[in-house]
């Protein structure tokens, strides 16, 4: 199998029940829906139908958080040219053109100096302030094409709203009883913040993902990560608040902190952006992708290729092979060695200490005897991503009784799920997983299998216990 996962945006391109099963035919393993475009009803309603059409893969919703949106410049391709002065208005329901821009937030524009940069999209378009005086004029610094509703990128002094904003609660509050595994929060700043968040939520069975995509997120990285259940190297808006030649550094750093810390770790933005419209990507983007696989990451994620796009089925296939031809080239056992030294902080709780004790165990058994596959028992699914982080050559299976957990699973490295009936003791999901595992074609008579699960002494909030076993 793929180990390393995709993720695709859904929009107006890939928003029908046919693209959308395609797309899981084509290898997609999330589906990310933004609920900051459309009102909350349409949001829900897209949400449960994907969930059904899609009943085994996960589902990543993301909040708007204080991200500032221009209004709609339409379906098609608007050209801003460098040198051109546009207007900038603050309006709701309002359509962008390339002679005026309407801003969806109240009372920024009034905040904005003479000189301030604006970075539309992903910062690829660029505007300088020139005049205050109403109507607040801009100047193209960067041009290029923009389409849809992109957001705005101002100075941070004006960023400065706190999570979850009054448009976060109000979507939360309509996400508690919705079917869905990853809540994508953006802006984060501190381990505050993923709390507050989950604060409102009111809900321990969905993965809380932090977008690291400021300043304040690289500076407080250790302390968010702790917080969250993942992270996304949100490429975008870091780009544009920090030097650009910065970038390829701190995702590097992000994904090796977070995968320390059994956290996935989702590398998005711009992976495949010439396939919007054409029909292979450069060979730059190319090398991105596979070098994100390389660098270890848990998903790739697609935004604008699948959401907008001309085809989004064939980007997602082409990122599949990209992916694919990498994980041939990745050095499974170097990396599991370079992460067998690291310890987890102090502050972490001492059954994360123990689950990452007991899961180096089970890679360094697994690597030492070859092991066909590593067998992961778990009802939240972290101990499967605590083994996950070793990157292991062999293939882990996690066996849960919960549905939610194994299409959670499917945002993280290399992990196959299987749902059992729960209450079965160790010896019982022993046999399960051999049984499964012969079913499957993984083990025969004579391999060895390492399984780790929670005893009847260490409790099931503890994995305390590694197997051997050769398989009957």
């Amino acid at each position: 199998m793929r180990r390393t996962r995709i993720v695709a945006t859904i929009g107006p391109a890939s928003d029908s029940d046919e693209v959308l099963k395609e797309l899981v035919k084509a290898g997609v393993d999330v589906f990310r829906l933004s609920f900051a475009h459309g009102d909350i009803p349409s949001c829900l309603e897209r949400l449960r139908r994907i969930r059904a059409i899609a009943p085994d893969l996960a589902i990543m919703v993301d909040i708007p958080g204080p991200k500032i949106r221009a209004g709609s410049f339409g379906t098609l391709s608007v050209a801003l040219s460098v040198g051109e002065e546009i207007e900038l208005a603050e309006a709701f329901g309002e359509e962008s053109t390339a002679r005026r821009i309407t801003v969806e937030r109240e009372n920024v524009l009034e905040q904005l100096k003479e000189g301030d940069k604006v970075h539309i999209g992903d910062g690829g378009v660029s505007l300088e302030i020139v005049r205050l005086a109403a109507p607040v004029t801009a100047r193209v610094t960067s041009g290029g094409s923009v389409m849809g509703k992109p957001g705005l990128s101002l100075p941070s002094s004006i960023m400065n709203d706190r999570l979850p904003t009054e448009e976060d609660r109000a979507r939360l509050e309509a996400l508690r009883d919705e079917e869905f595994e990853i809540l994508a929060v953006s802006f984060v700043r501190s381990g505050f913040d993923v709390e507050s968040v989950r604060a409102v939520l009111k809900r321990d069975d969905v993965m809380i993902m932090s977008k690291i995509e400021t300043v304040e997120g690289i500076e407080n990285l250790n302390e968010i990560i702790e917080h969250s259940d993942s992270i996304m190297v949100a490429r975008g808006d870091l780009g544009v608040r920090l030097p650009i030649e910065e970038v390829p550094h701190l995702q590097k750093e992000m994904v090796r902190l977070g995968i320390r810390y059994a956290r996935p770790v989702v590398v998005a933005t711009q992976m495949l952006e010439s396939m919007t419209h054409a029909q292979v990507p450069t060979r730059a983007e190319v090398t991105d992708v596979a070098n994100a696989v390389l660098d270890g990451a848990s998903a790739v994620m697609l935004s604008g290729e699948t959401a907008i796009g001309d085809d989004p089925v064939g980007v997602v296939l082409t990122m599949d092979r990209i992916v694919r031809r990498a994980e041939e080239s990745f050095p499974y056992a170097a990396w599991g060695a370079g992460l067998g030294v690291q310890r987890l902080a102090a502050s972490s709780t001492q059954s994360s200490r123990v689950t990452a004790a007991i899961t180096g165990a089970a890679w360094r058994a697994a690597m030492d005897e070859d092991a066909v596959a590593i067998v992961a028992c778990t009802r939240s699914g972290m101990t499967a991503r605590a083994i996950s982080r070793f990157r292991p050559p062999m293939p882990i299976v996690a066996i849960t009784p919960s549905e939610s957990t194994a299409r959670q699973m499917r945002g993280s490295w290399g992990i196959q799920e299987i749902v059992i009936s729960p209450a079965q003791d160790i010896d019982t999901l022993c046999e399960v997983a051999i049984a499964e595992l012969k079913r499957c074609g993984i083990a025969n008579t004579g391999d060895a299998v390492v399984l780790m699960a929670g005893s009847a002494s260490g409790g099931t909030a503890i994995t305390d216990t590694v197997r051997m076993i050769i398989v009957p």
